[in-house]
């Protein structure tokens, strides 16, 4: 017979796409779930996610504390890490990362783009630096922060007109949410080499950010250095950033490629 969500209507879809759907329960916000959260928030019945939360578990995609609850496994962290796009950046930009963070003591952050959206790779933060809403492996809006707006500015076209079409957040009253101004300010990114967002994530915040390119002189990443708004001077923070996104373009560009 097959799976019911809510005892009446069929699940046709594969048991992949329930495991997807288990694992894409869980977020930010919610990082633990019960069996019963689980099943609602996946759309399977309480037997069917059972079944599968079961086999995740046992695999180490999910684990279970003492009340029964479950979570991420370290198991996807592992696969995970394997992917090559982040892999490869990552090792390459680390030095320079650390670098960047020795010399500011403020956050630093890598992000490549992910379709219409942003995705951290890695980041260092700052003890006494301003608290960001970023995490690794997070995913973000491109046309609000320092990162998004350098790989929007060089995404292709049609990816750049879907995004500008929105809808786009105004996280603050500061957020840039206009097309014909966000068209005129990724002009200004490509002619003038990095980015500045003032205030449009959170109204104390403000990032400079440019971009990474790989041996082809395609931008694959961005790098930036998020500080205090009323403490920053990004005529003098943009250098910093220009040149760690070049150090890391230099060892893209001569690393061998992964095939």
């Amino acid at each position: 017979m097959a799976d019911t969500a809510d005892g009446a209507r069929p699940d046709h879809r594969t048991v992949t796409a329930k495991v997807l759907a288990l694992l894409g329960a869980f977020t930010p916000g919610t990082p633990e779930l019960t069996l019963t959260e689980l099943a609602r928030r996946s759309g399977l019945s309480l037997p069917t996610a059972h079944r599968r939360a079961a086999e995740l578990v046992e695999w180490g995609a999910l684990e279970r504390d003492a009340d029964g609850r479950y979570r991420v496994g370290l198991r996807l962290w592992e696969v995970a890490s394997l992917a090559p796009r982040g892999l490869g950046l990552r090792e390459a930009a680390m030095p320079f990362l650390e670098d960047l963070y020795e010399v500011t003591r403020e956050n630093v952050q890598l992000a490549v783009r992910e379709g219409h959206e942003l995705v951290f790779v890695e980041r260092i933060a700052g003890r006494h630096a301003i608290p960001v809403l970023t995490r690794v492996g997070g995913r973000f809006d491109l046309h609000s922060t320092g990162v998004g707006l350098v790989l929007l500015a060089h995404a292709p076209v049609d990816v750049q007109d879907a995004v500008l079409r929105g809808p786009l957040r105004a996280y603050t009253p500061l957020t840039v949410t206009d097309p014909v101004r966000l068209r005129a300010r990724l002009a200004e990114i490509r002619r003038r080499g990095y980015a500045v967002s003032e205030g449009q994530v959170t109204t104390d915040a403000l990032s400079v950010a440019a971009p990474v390119r790989d041996a082809d002189g395609a931008v694959v990443a961005a790098v930036s250095l998020v500080v205090r708004l009323d403490e920053a001077r990004p005529a003098a923070l943009a250098p910093l950033v220009q040149a760690a996104a070049r150090g890391i373009s230099r060892v893209l560009g001569s690393a061998p490629r992964r095939r």
